[in-house]
This record gives structure tokens, C-alpha cells and sequence, in this order.
């Protein structure tokens, strides 16, 4: 759900959305070092630095906190980038969540969360860590509570510019506002679903194509799609009947993220 409820003096559109976990994710590996150096391996080093967003993030934080250590960052990239499934914004979190870890720099959720934020609106989510409701520009989070439902996510052979989406001059900014009990017994409306679909006929398709099975529904501005079954072998079957040039993968929704699971269970 993406309701675009108005727009601020600073250009930002003002949100209502929701966000949930899955059990499927980039992998990121970090060896400290001393010499205060920020390296960046695999598919990481393909990116020019400043819109690398683990660079940035662990740069940023490095600047910050005053810290004099530095880091070596692998990216194993198993999401989509311009997928609308927070690749990017899930990477730069992990890279705050554990630089502060590994520098010993003890800075609370919150503080992490505000130097996420000017790297990225979706980026306070991932350092939150729970599935939640979402307000302002997607900063303002309440812990919600979802079905931990089975998703057959497409991928469609496009990229969407989120930018390009919100520059549109048809694009909705002052849907209503709705309360979280709304949402839950199914206002699920996706005001740039409209535009996503008429500027990308990849989408289009892959949407049309997944509604013969479930509610099919875009992931934020796309280019993913989903719908939700309730259980894994259900999603498999529909991913068994996936038309040629059209790929996707099944993975579960989770309420808490695997970055904050994998913590706790580090501190036990």
C-alpha cells in the first residue's frame, strides 16, 4: 500500500505505506581494519563511490562518530536493483547496524536511524527492524503486525526510476488519509500503480499476468510484483506456470528482519 497524501515545501512527498520483511536478501560481509580505509569488493566496487550506497553509509557513519577505524565490504547481491524491494536502503542499514557494532561505537536505534535517513527514506525501516506503518516521508514508524504470508515476487525486465515516478504530472499527491484498521481490512491502493503502469508495459503484463491467480500488487513505485498466498506450495505452483522471459522467486514475509534475528542471536 502507497498513498501519496500531499507534498512538502522541500519537495518531498508526505506517505502512508506499509513495509514487511522477507526471507530472501543480499548478503554483506565486513572486515575491520585499522587504517582507517573504506574498501569495497565484488559488485560493490562496480559502482562509482558516491551512489554506492554501503560507501556512503559507512563514509557517513565514519564521519560522524569521529571514528579512526576503517572497513572492507563484500556484497554477494542475491535482490534486484530498481526492484522496489530495498536492496539498496537494506544494505546501507546492515552496513550502519554493524559498523556500529564492529567500531564499538555505540550509537542507540535512533541515532542510527537519523544518519540512515539522509542517505535514504527507506533506510530508517531496516535499521527498525520490525514490520510497520509508515508516515511523513516513510520515517515514522509504527509497529504493525502482518500474516506471515507466502509471496510470489516477479521481476520484470525493466527498471523503474522511483524519481521519474514521483516527477510525473499525473501522478495522485493528495489521496485521503486512512487509519491503520483500513489498511488491514484491505484499502491496500497504490497511487503510482496508474503511472508505473503506463510508462512500463513489462509491468503491465506482469501484473496483469499474476492477477489470473491472486491480488496482484506492486512493490512501492516497482518494478516487482507480488501477490500473497497462503502457503509456500500454493506460491510454488503459480511460479511452476511462470511464461517464458518472465522470472520470479517465492519467499516468506517476516514481521521481524533477518538483520536484528541474526544479532540477538549473536548476543546469546
Amino acid at each position: 500500500m502507497l498513498r501519496i497524501v500531499g507534498r512538502r515545501a522541500d519537495g518531498y512527498h508526505e506517505l502512508q505505506t506499509v513495509f514487511q520483511f522477507l526471507d530472501r536478501e543480499d548478503r554483506l560481509r565486513f572486515h575491520p581494519r585499522d587504517d582507517g580505509k573504506i574498501l569495497l569488493r565484488n559488485e560493490l566496487s562496480q559502482l562509482p563511490r558516491g551512489k554506492n550506497l554501503c560507501y556512503r553509509a559507512a563514509s557517513t557513519l565514519q564521519r560522524l562518530s569521529g571514528s579512526s577505524r576503517g572497513v572492507e565490504i563484500e556484497l554477494e547481491k542475491r535482490l534486484p536493483m530498481g526492484g522496489g524491494l530495498g536492496g539498496g536502503s537494506s544494505d546501507a542499514a546492515t552496513t550502519l547496524v554493524a559498523l556500529n557494532r564492529l567500531w564499538k561505537l555505540s550509537l542507540s536505534q535512533s541515532e542510527l536511524k537519523k544518519i540512515g535517513l539522509t542517505l535514504g527514506a527507506d533506510v530508517p525501516i531496516f535499521i527498525h527492524g520490525h514490520a510497520a506503518w509508515a508516515e511523513g516521508i516513510g520515517e515514522a514508524l509504527t509497529d504493525i503486525e502482518l500474516p506471515s504470508n507466502w509471496y510470489l515476487v516477479l521481476l520484470p525486465s525493466c527498471h523503474v526510476s522511483t524519481a521519474d515516478i514521483f516527477d510525473q504530472a499525473d501522478l495522485t499527491r493528495h489521496s485521503p488519509r486512512i487509519k491503520i484498521r483500513a489498511f488491514l481490512q484491505g484499502n491496500c491502493r497504490n497511487d503510482c500503480l496508474p503511472v508505473v503502469r503506463r510508462r512500463h508495459p513489462e509491468v503491465a503484463e506482469a501484473l496483469d499476468w499474476l492477477n489470473q491467480y491472486a491480488d496482484a500488487r506492486l512493490t512501492g513505485t516497482g518494478a516487482c510484483v507480488f501477490a500473497a498466498f497462503a502457503d509456500r506450495q500454493l506460491a510454488c505452483a503459480v511460479h511452476d506456470e511462470l511464461p517464458t522471459g518472465l522470472n520470479g522467486f517465492v519467499a516468506r514475509g517476516l514481521n521481524r528482519s533477518p538483520l536484528l534475528e541474526l544479532l540477538r542471536t549473536n548476543e546469546h
